[in-house]
């Protein structure tokens, strides 16, 4: 018996139950009422009914849930997947398994699959997914999936889950995953009607494309493996590009804001790390030195005439005296991270196309729009000045800065000094690389003393996480296999990724990852001091790196003494796998 649905009101004619309000029994069939026949709610006639497709359309089907849900990705371009297998998503496995457009790496801590996927899309600007299981699982992700959330970048989360009717508590790696997701997800639902399944999971990449979030979907195990037909099921398309532009007259009264200021700095944040060449263009304009934020570390080489260096508590002291003598900042694409220390008191023209982040400190005038539009836009409109003294400036303070890194780079001290080690890493590892950075102590030294080529950067920006190292450098190198990929972590970040250097061994990616073993948690105990407690609980017993890193597959170097250092990272460089350089450091700041 079929269902016929009424296109005006919705009313639906059931032909096993018939309609008593016309007096129609049970088991007649639609073809046979009355051609005078209308809808019993709103009096539509018969040819406003459509037929409802019935499960029947779905019992033939060749494809799964699971199948579709895979087809689907593939469809929206996610060919990439990080995951863990188990019992609640063995249905999504092998449909992926069935699938010769997606790639899956199996890793060896949920947590890591979610920060190689956060890292992927920080890179590259596409989507990649992690998957794993319901319960532990699940719950694995969580921190991975955090990191994505604070920087924004696009994740789709796929998690099994129990069989559709929960048992409450008790019941095996059972959680209520809609509650533990929402507090990190952009979009996040559970399949619980495989008629919904397409719709639902282009609602969920919708959503992570757009909202540049998390977007996470359960997934029960018995309904992964019931047939669908993806025919007979609705679904959502997604803009093919967001254009987002100021109108003229915000435009114009940006620029004069700029063109009345005498000292303006420009402070490019991550938000136009790809647009160098403007940021320049525009800086040359005005006559305007260029700081930049720790996430845009890089986006400009560290001797670039008009770049005086990084700003923030690992930055230089000419990075902040520039802006504290300037009399505007022109910040573009820049999140006023507390760690950034943007002056809040001072005048500000803002860029950002998140309008939730506009004003964060208040403005003076503010562009809400693309970076990619709104930038060529600002060039042209601001007037061009002239002021000779500002290159010699920008030169003289990078000089004060330079010579005091030079100073702190001690050749002869062991165990080796992280300055000297940043100064050897500047030289030896290549232009076009990728760095993954790890949270610690060591990340403070690096903002501090690695000298920008044109490398490629990424690390767990806003949560800070420890252990993001490792997985970012998977993701690297996934997303660009043409290119040198450099980890820089700390002890503490490297124990806590370590299992899936076999990871990069089973998958064959080549990589340099470099331990700053100083077997302390030295961050903290800076941070010990800075609040004048003593020191306490920041020791660590390590293994040993080197020989871990063998047993793993990998290449081992150990290395003691300062003069050991370029040599060992020109052989990592040069060999083509996984390389551990455990590198004997300096806990001590000064």
């Amino acid at each position: 018996m079929a269902r016929w649905k009424c296109t005006v009101c919705g009313y639906v004619y059931d032909e096993a139950k018939g309609e008593p309000a016309t007096a129609t029994p049970p088991h007649t069939p639609f073809s046979s009422l009355p051609e005078d026949w209308h809808c019993p709610v709103c009096g539509a006639p018969r040819d406003s009914f459509v037929q409802e497709p019935g499960e029947d359309v779905h019992a033939s089907a060749t494809t799964t849930v699971a199948d579709i849900i895979v087809d689907e990705m593939e469809r929206w371009g996610v060919d990439l997947v990080f995951g863990l297998p188990g019992t609640s998503a063995l249905g999504i496995f092998d449909a992926i398994r069935k699938n010769n457009a997606i790639r899956l790496i199996v890793v060896r801590h949920e947590a890591n699959a979610a920060f190689a996927a956060a890292a992927y899309n920080k890179l590259t600007g596409r989507i990649a997914a992690c998957l794993t299981i319901a319960g532990p699982g699940a719950t694995n992700l969580a921190t991975g999936l955090y990191d994505a959330k604070e920087d924004r970048a696009s994740v789709f989360s796929l998690n099994g889950q129990v069989e559709m009717q929960y048992t409450g508590p008790g019941g095996l790696q059972e959680i209520d995953q809609d509650a533990f997701f929402r507090p990190v997800t952009v979009f996040n639902n559970t399949i619980y009607d495989k008629s919904m399944t397409v719709k639902l999971v282009t609602m969920a990449l919708k959503h992570a494309m757009l909202d540049h979030g998390v977007a996470q979907l359960s997934v029960p195990n018995n309904i992964q493996k019931e047939p669908l037909d993806a025919r007979y099921c609705s679904r959502e398309t997604c803009l093919p590009r967001l254009t987002i532009q100021s109108d003229e007259p915000t435009l114009r009264a940006a620029a004069r804001v700029i063109d009345h200021a005498t000292r303006p700095v420009i402070l490019a944040g991550w938000g136009v790390h790809d647009l160098p060449d403007l940021v320049v263009a525009l800086a040359e304009k005005i006559k305007a030195p260029i700081l930049t934020t720790f996430r845009a570390k890089g986006i400009l080489p560290d001797d670039h005439p008009w770049l005086v260096g990084m700003l923030g508590t690992s930055g230089s002291p000419q990075a902040r005296k520039t802006i504290d003598e300037s009399d505007l900042i022109i910040a573009l694409g820049v999140g006023f991270s507390r760690m950034t220390g943007v002056p809040r008191h001072k005048p500000i023209v803002q860029l950002d196309s998140d309008p939730k982040t506009i004003g964060k400190i208040p403005y003076m005038a503010a562009l809400w729009g693309n970076s990619h539009l709104e930038m060529p836009r600002l060039v042209q409109e601001v007037q061009g000045r002239d002021d000779p003294s500002v290159l010699p400036r920008i030169a003289s303070l990078k000089k004060a800065w330079n010579d005091l890194r030079d100073k702190e780079a001690d050749a002869a001290a062991t165990p080796v000094r992280p300055p000297y080690l940043m100064k050897m890493l500047s030289e030896t590892i290549p232009a076009d690389a990728v760095i993954s950075l790890d949270t610690g102590d060591n990340m403070w030294w690096f903002g501090r003393n690695f000298r920008m080529k044109h490398q490629q950067l990424v690390f767990s920006g806003y949560l800070g996480s420890m252990g993001a190292g490792l997985p970012g450098a998977i993701a690297a190198r996934i997303a660009y296999p043409e290119k040198i990929v450099v980890c820089i972590t700390g002890d503490g970040g490297f124990s806590q990724a370590m299992p899936d250097l076999v990871t990069t061994v089973k998958y064959q990616l080549p990589m340099v990852i470099v331990v700053l073993n100083n077997r302390e948690l030295a961050m903290i105990q800076v941070e010990q001091r800075t609040e004048g407690y003593p020191n306490y609980a920041t020791d660590l017993l390590n293994p040993d790196f080197a020989r871990f890193a063998e047993s793993c597959g990998c290449q081992g170097i150990s290395v003691k003494n300062p003069g050991e250092v370029r040599g060992a990272m020109e052989k990592a460089l040069g060999l083509n796998q996984p390389v551990v350089v455990d590198i004997d450091t300096d806990p001590r700041r000064f």
